[in-house]
């Protein structure tokens, strides 16, 4: 079977799978997300109070707290004036009115306020307002402990109050602060180049040696804003003389973590998007695991900040352009240095005035070596590239995109010879989108080469499928995960489906559930003996499980680290 039918899972023998062992991983995920969300918050203590005197009881303050000597009506000539608004709160029946107010997070939109309310025994109505126009309206009495909670619908910055008014008392107490959700919202960034170590740009021009690192500046560079929280990055790694990885993370004070985002071995060019935390400086470092040295490109397609911009959408990956079937493009292959477009909003369940939109692009049957990108219908062809391949090499890359006002994107073949292409849309970000992103510290949930992270042990069977459960009860609103998928030690050719499970894992010593039917889509693609990376932000369905589907006819490895999630609660 030609590597050219296997990219986009044409004449492929159907066959029986039969699951390997679930691995469960819901647990490491739901202590991830927590970690990820838990904010500073904030907590404004009671003595922050702003205590005001209602209208019935503004001018009675003197009746309330009369002196001796005003009491006779002979002396009222000398009698004082009207006692202060504050002397007349602080005399009152309920001097000590007052709310302290905290307000933290364990969701991307999600905020758990406590009220500590202290007061005379007297019936209390309390206001919270959450700064988006919503409000709650709850009582009380006396002294009182309150917990309450709210989702918004979109990333950003809060100003949280908290009334409580004691009518029988003409006096109502105020406080409160701001809150900023920990998720993230999505810019699209027409595709710049940030580094490029071969020639000078964004660092001194010069290899990164073995176990070596280059940083990248993010923030304010290339008009990407301060206050980034996160990127994604097109990374390159090129001009290799051995095998090695690169990582992506956010540098300085910071650990360097123990996954990988993309594999290299020599002589190749690999790319692979990359979503990764900008630290406080507003850097990213990128670390060269080989022991040889190697050049590194970077290219920005986007950023996430916390304030409100596009959300994100996942979709079971549907097929937008093929171009050896016509679909999409006009059949045959893309001819050298020309580009086709296409259109994606208001197709295949896509809505229309989508801001960005994350895609599968395969290229397959390449006559020459050569690169792809891939940017927004209405613009010029951008400087940064998607892929790279040689002659009759079938590539994978997950790519974001711009998408024009009326829908379309365009695809640029930079060979000097034609090749195919092929283009899966997984999801897309909008301003009607509620998911915001969440980063994890990386973590791995599943290595076949090792009986760990729950794996029994065995490799990834041919033609078989691996079930992860990934969303615990606990945690709601998941929309996506975003994953690193690395296919290794393999003996043939073959491609990675990646797909939401159609049921839930089974119980422990039940029999295995159904798969479903075989995805059609690719997530990767491998020939015998590469190692092979590619970013993938996958639905986990209804069900919190995630299916991935070894598509080709010889058994091989498959790593998997999780990134971060998408979440709208």
């Amino acid at each position: 079977m030609t590597a050219a039918l296997v990219a986009a899972g044409l004449g492929i023998i159907p066959g029986a799978a039969q699951a390997a062992d679930p691995v469960p991983v819901a647990a490491g995920v739901a202590e991830a997300i927590a970690a990820a969300a838990t904010s500073e918050g904030f907590h404004s203590p009671a003595d922050r109070t702003i205590r005001t005197a209602l209208p019935a009881a503004k001018g009675n303050g003197a009746a309330n707290a009369k002196t001796a000597g005003s009491q006779s009506a002979q002396s009222a000539q000398s009698a004082p004036t009207a006692l202060t608004e504050q002397a007349a709160l602080d005399a009152g029946a309920n001097p000590a009115l007052a709310v302290d107010v905290s307000g933290t997070s364990y969701t991307a939109h999600g905020i758990e306020l406590t009220a500590l309310i202290t007061s005379a025994d007297f019936a209390l109505d309390v206001v919270i307002d959450w700064g988006d126009g919503k409000t709650d309206t709850v009582t009380a009495q006396g002294n009182a402990e309150l917990h309450h909670s709210h989702v918004y619908d979109k990333s950003g910055e809060y100003q949280v109050k908290v009334t409580v008014t004691d009518t029988a008392n003409a006096v109502e107490a105020v406080n409160g602060g701001a809150f900023l959700t920990p998720g993230s919202d999505f810019t699209p960034h027409t595709p710049t180049r940030l580094l490029d170590t071969r020639n000078g740009t964004g660092a001194p021009a010069g290899k990164v040696a073995g176990q070596g690192s280059a940083r990248v500046k993010v923030a304010g560079n290339a008009a990407v804003p301060a206050g980034v929280t996160a990127v994604a990055l097109n990374v390159t790694v090129t001009e290799t003389v051995d095998s090695g990885y690169v990582t992506a993370w956010p540098g300085a004070g910071y650990d360097r973590p123990g996954t990988s985002n993309l594999n290299y071995t020599a002589g190749r060019s690999v790319p692979n998007l990359v979503i990764v935390p900008v630290g406080e400086d507003g850097y990213v470092e990128l670390y060269n695991g080989g022991p040889q040295s190697v050049d590194l490109i970077a290219d920005v397609t986007g950023y996430f900040t916390r304030a409100s911009a596009g959300g994100y959408t996942s979709m079971t990956p549907a097929r937008f352009v093929d171009t050896r079937e016509g679909v999409g493009a006009a059949k045959g292959r893309l001819a050298a240095r020309s580009a086709f477009t296409t259109r994606i909003g208001g197709l295949q369940g896509v809505p229309q005035g989508i801001s960005a939109v994350a895609l599968n692009v395969t290229v397959t049957e390449p006559g020459g070596p050569g690169h792809l990108t891939a940017y927004s219908g209405s613009g010029p062809v951008p400087t940064a590239s998607n892929l790279n391949f040689v002659p009759g090499q079938t590539v994978a890359n997950a790519v974001i995109v711009p998408v024009a006002a009326d829908g379309t994107i365009k695809v640029f073949n930079g060979s000097w010879m034609p090749a195919h292409v092929v283009v899966d849309v997984v999801g897309y970000y909008s301003n009607d989108s509620k998911a915001a992103f969440l980063p994890f510290t990386p973590f791995r949930t599943l290595d076949t080469r090792e009986e760990a992270y729950g794996w029994p042990g065995g490799r990834f069977r041919a033609r078989e499928f691996i079930t992860q459960g990934f969303t615990p009860e606990a945690a709601t609103g998941v929309e996506a995960y975003v994953l690193n998928t690395t296919v290794t030690e393999t003996a043939g050719t073959g491609f990675l489906s990646v797909a939401p499970s159609p049921a839930p894992l089974p119980v422990e010593g039940g029999p295995a559930a159904p798969a479903g039917p075989r995805p059609g889509s690719s997530t990767l693609n491998w020939t015998a003996g590469d190692t092979v990376p590619n970013l993938v932000q996958a639905s986990d369905g209804e069900h919190g499980v995630i299916t991935f589907w070894n598509q080709g006819h010889e058994d091989a490895d498959l790593v998997l680290d999780v990134f971060g999630v998408y979440q709208s609660k």
